[in-house]
């Protein structure tokens, strides 16, 4: 089955899944509350210059200031080398406090830091990315054909203008696209980047010079390949603006564009709501029996395979290597799906023989291949663990959809009801020994009264008789799990 994508709109917050063989691989989500930044060209002031870390933090107007390495600043021509011998100058040499700067959003703010800034602009469009700073032509390392990468590589020399020199990368969807339309995609570019100048020109500092395409819009120009099956949308309004835009841009699209007029929700299809949940879980199931335990922290992501139910039919090595096996295209699947980037660890069970390490990290390769996101794979580590990285340009789908429990704090753990027994057995002795009083009201979740009553009661019995007053169990429905009250009365 070809390709699908699903796109939901609604009032403040839009939705598209990517759909192959009728299992969901992607999902992009964007809210009006935390709309999408990356993309976004800004004219910002300088706010601080950090020479320690060859940094500086850039003031754009959001909440946060953004940050901005002095390796993702463009220097100005003619710039000469720093002093100390380094060939890329300075943070110190490139900006001053105060200094007004022209900036691109790379990153989103994650957690507590502001986003990733870069001078190095980029525009993209349907076949293009412009990089105004940038010199020469890059083609994208998915076009395989060598004639085919030489033939877009000419295309572009050509219509280089030898008096105002920029650079360019031709992009996978533009594979046997003509010259006439890599020249209107080179004009449309052309005419963004002016539009950008002339604002940021006359623009306050801290102002928003260029924003990014709409979702819908976006995921139609960056996602939408050649050959792909059906493009559904569920917005009147959203699907004429889709429509228009592929009409102007990538006219053999707009046939596959439909108006979805179903009477259920559109991602009730395929189930992609339920693979959503699901995707919000540490456990991943395989269909061998086997399953998948997926945690992100704050540094890293770790993946541990688990034969789980699955006992094998030959010999244990063999079962090792097809739970591998399936796990890593699982595996590749739930980092797009969940959008989980920067270190990730995967903990294959242990294999024996060399070839089956290789065809199980060859499997991994390549349905990573798949991925929009650029992905670079270690070797197999002396501890057995696979070590590789995903580009990360915004939150994961969990952080996203979810908060820090308020019980644990995101720690992803709960004192357990004995632990808690024991600290109101404490804390019963420390109210006994400071105050006065005529009886002890313990208020705790139910699992730890149940406890009181049943294992703990001899012990609650002999608290009784130590302080000559009696001691009285409630539950409390509010309570959280790990929490309590002793009260005196």
């Amino acid at each position: 089955m070809l390709d699908e994508i699903l796109i939901n709109v609604s009032t403040r917050e839009a939705r598209a899944a990517v759909v192959q063989g009728g299992v969901l691989q992607e999902v992009i989500i964007e809210r009006a509350s935390r709309g999408g930044l990356v993309g976004n060209i800004y004219k910002g002031r300088v706010a601080r210059v950090l020479p320690g870390m060859q940094a500086a933090f850039i003031d754009i107007g959001l909440q946060r200031t953004g940050f901005l390495h002095a390796s993702d600043i463009a220097p100005p021509a003619g710039r000469p080398a720093s002093g100390n011998g380094d060939p890329r100058p300075g943070i110190r040499e490139l900006l001053r406090e105060g200094e007004e700067v022209l900036v691109q959003v790379m990153k989103e703010a994650i957690g507590g830091k502001g986003a990733r800034l870069t001078t190095f602009i980029t525009i993209p469009s349907r076949y293009l990315v412009f990089m105004p700073a940038g010199t020469g032509i890059g083609i994208s390392s998915r076009i395989d054909d060598e004639t085919e990468r030489e033939r877009l590589r000419s295309e572009m020399v050509a219509l280089q203008d030898p008096e105002h020199p920029a650079g360019y990368i031709v992009r996978t969807a533009a594979e046997g696209a003509d010259a006439a339309a890599l020249h209107a995609d080179k004009a449309f570019l052309q005419r963004i980047w002016q539009s950008i100048r002339t604002r940021a020109a006359t623009q306050a500092a801290g102002s928003l010079v260029h924003e990014d395409l709409p979702l819908a819009i976006r995921v139609l120009r960056d996602l939408a390949i050649p050959g792909i099956g059906r493009v559904q949308i569920d917005a009147p309004d959203s699907y004429k603006a889709l429509r228009e835009f592929a009409a102007r841009f990538i006219p053999n699209l707009e046939p596959v564009i439909e108006l979805y007029p179903g009477p259920r929700p559109i991602f009730d299809l395929y189930g992609v709501e339920d693979e959503i949940q699901k995707a919000l879980q540490r456990k991943v199931d395989l269909k061998s029996g086997g399953y998948l335990v997926i945690d992100q922290t704050e540094a890293m992501t770790t993946v541990d395979v688990n034969t789980g139910a699955y006992v094998g039919h030959r010999n244990l090595e063999d079962t090792i290597f097809r739970t591998n096996l399936e796990a890593a295209l699982s595996i590749a699947r739930q980092l797009r799906l969940r959008n989980l980037g920067g270190i990730i660890i995967i903990d294959f069970i242990d294999m024996e023989q060399e070839l089956h390490r290789r065809q199980v990290l060859d499997a991994l390769s390549g349905a990573l291949a798949q991925d929009s996101a650029r992905t670079q794979i270690t070797q197999v580590s002396p501890l057995g663990l696979v070590e590789m990285t995903r580009k990360r340009t915004r939150d994961s789908l969990e952080h996203l959809m979810c908060q820090p429990c308020p019980t644990c704090n995101g720690r992803g753990s709960v004192k357990s009801p004995e632990t808690v027994c024991y600290e109101i057995f404490r804390e019963i002795m420390r109210q006994h020994r400071q105050f006065d009083f005529n009886e002890l009201v313990v208020l705790a979740h139910e699992d730890v009264i149940g406890l009181l009553l049943d294992e703990e009661a001899a012990s609650v019995a002999e608290l009784e008789e130590l302080t000559g007053k009696p001691i009285r169990l409630q539950t409390e429905a509010l309570q959280h799990y790990d929490h309590f009250d002793v009260v005196l009365v």
